[in-house]
């Protein structure tokens, strides 16, 4: 596990992949979303823009000697510790970091991942001693885990799990400690070196496939930009810091925005139109559209969802959960999509569809 702290290619200056960049950006204003599945061959730039929007994002206060790195000021997602040392009247000491890329290797056994209680210490004291796994280091970062597809599936089943929850929960032998693991997930894989379970891959939020850049030109620039950088990186990052700049205050004032941003009973007509249109199984992809919908809403600075944030963030949500037969490519049909969404905007009644309907009062009753 390695925290990066050198000189990271700026996010600014990634040429292409705007959906990568996109399903990043969207889990950075919104770490709820569940994160994201990067899938692409080697050499597409998949670990180089996880890192770089770990410098994207702002610096956080945290509890300066907390293992978890709590918030002083949010007692809701705070450890118990640092809940009864606040609520005994304790003052807090705090101090600033950045935010922290927490790498998972593929080798990590479940109790690396989730921490280990001693049992021989709780039996004798009758206290509890916890030894932090990564799951506390990545709490309020960014957890990367690089070839993902390669992770033993359990230890997948509860990065995912701690993903969704925002809490990671060890028991041993009737004894259990909790602490709050809130992170962005980003999980990378080459599809050619094997797939995920379709099980595994509903648990992410939001998944893209990326290819390699085909247009001489951009090409032409990637290397150059590259090569820029290798050579001057502190220069080469302060010429690109004004964009970096303009990115950064769009993710905090997008945060900021997200809690106000409505969506109407028509849009979530649209969004449950197209789960049922493109056969997706559950209520996942819904909520994860309609989140992705408001935060792209909320990036793009307003406060109401409109159809185009549901079409920029569809896909990215149902990429990976539509029926497919085996070896059959991950791949959604544009054409589709786009003439389900013509149809719904000009048609659709909420009523003219039971199914739909019953699928928008599952929104309502969450």
């Amino acid at each position: 596990m390695t925290e990066i702290r050198r000189h990271v290619f700026p996010f600014a200056a990634l040429v292409g992949q705007a959906e990568m960049k996109k399903a990043l950006l969207l889990n950075a204003v919104n770490p709820r979303l569940g994160g994201v599945l990067i899938r692409g061959e080697k050499g597409t730039a998949k670990s180089t823009a996880v890192r770089a929007l770990a410098e994207l994002l702002p610096e956080i206060q945290v509890v300066a000697d907390c293992p978890f790195g709590c918030d002083p000021d949010d007692v809701t997602a705070m450890c118990a510790s640092c809940r009864e040392r606040r609520a005994a009247g304790e003052e807090l000491t705090r101090r600033w970091h950045k935010t922290r890329v927490v790498e998972l290797p593929v080798s990590a056994t479940e109790d690396r991942v989730v921490g280990t209680l001693d049992m021989e210490y709780a039996i004798k004291k009758g206290e509890k001693r916890f030894e932090p796994g990564v799951l506390a280091e990545a709490n309020r970062g960014i957890l990367y885990v690089d070839e993902v597809n390669l992770l033993d599936d359990h230890v997948v089943d509860v990065l995912l799990d701690a993903a969704a929850m925002g809490v990671n929960t060890v028991e041993r032998e009737g004894v259990s400690f909790s602490h709050p693991a809130r992170f962005i997930l980003v999980g990378t894989m080459n599809p050619e070196e094997g797939e995920l379970r379709p099980q595994l891959l509903d648990r992410f939020g939001l998944c893209v496939t990326i290819t390699g850049v085909a247009e001489p030109s951009l090409r032409v620039e990637i290397v150059k930009r590259r090569a820029a950088f290798e050579d001057d990186p502190a220069g080469f990052a302060a010429a690109w810091e004004e964009e970096q700049h303009k990115i950064r205050g769009g993710i905090t004032t997008a945060r900021e925005l997200l809690p106000r941003v409505n969506i109407t009973d028509d849009m979530l007509l649209q969004i449950a139109t197209i789960a049922v249109e493109m056969g997706v199984d559950g209520h996942r992809a819904d909520l994860v559209m309609m989140r992705a919908a408001k935060t792209n809403a909320a990036l793009e600075g307003r406060t109401e969802v409109t159809a185009a944030d549901i079409r920029e963030t569809a896909n990215l949500a149902l990429l990976h959960r539509m029926r497919r037969k085996p070896f059959q490519e991950l791949a959604l049909d544009e054409a589709k999509l786009s003439g389900i969404m013509a149809h719904t905007h000009s048609h659709t009644h909420v009523h003219s569809y039971p199914q739909i309907h019953s699928r928008l009062h599952a929104h309502h009753a969450r």
